[in-house]
């Protein structure tokens, strides 16, 4: 792969979703419609649009885990290879990193450092990624209901950078 290839890129995503109208009557509801993205090396794409326009809906796509009424058409290529084949492996090594819009993804039975940490991380690796998202070292020990809603936001940042990632999808970041 060459260095000015893209790391994602996006080609004619159309997301729909499977709902109930009146009574037992199936319809299908388009929320993203022949949507095109790219993010290059280095690159920090925003995607803009207002409350209930299919941002989330991007970024969850991308991740895979869109819920089971969703379907999606379209190519998603990471580092020019079909993301939906690879995906798993990915994420697994760290190479793609999901900033949630909610901090109910964080494991409320678990302490803020050991989320940051995650299974790749160190504790060298941890602190200072705690110190760049403007975390006290105290954090580490408390648990997400001990937590503001700022720093709970900027733990799920240092979770996200933790690992080296290739690729962030951030959803709604700028709240923390």
């Amino acid at each position: 792969m060459s260095d000015n290839s893209p790391v994602l890129k996006v080609r004619d995503l159309t997301v729909d979703f499977s709902m109930y109208d009146r009574g037992w009557k199936k319809r299908e509801l388009e929320v993203l419609h022949s949507l095109d993205v790219e993010v290059g090396r280095g690159e920090i794409v925003a995607v803009a649009g207002s409350s209930g326009s299919g941002k989330s809906v991007l970024a969850h796509c991308i991740m895979g885990i869109l819920p089971e009424n969703a379907s999606a058409r379209g190519s998603i290529l990471y580092m020019g290879e079909e993301l939906s084949g690879i995906r798993a492996r990915l994420l697994k090594n760290g190479d793609i990193t999901f900033i949630p819009q909610s901090v109910d993804f964080l494991d409320p039975l678990m302490k803020a450092g050991e989320q940051i940490k995650g299974v790749r991380g160190s504790e060298e690796k941890t602190a200072d990624v705690m110190r760049r998202c403007g975390l006290e070292k105290d954090v580490k020990d408390k648990y997400p209901f001990q937590l503001s809603g700022g720093m709970a936001r900027r733990v799920l940042i240092a979770s996200a950078l933790s690992g080296d990632p290739k690729l962030i999808i951030a959803d709604e970041p700028t709240p923390g």
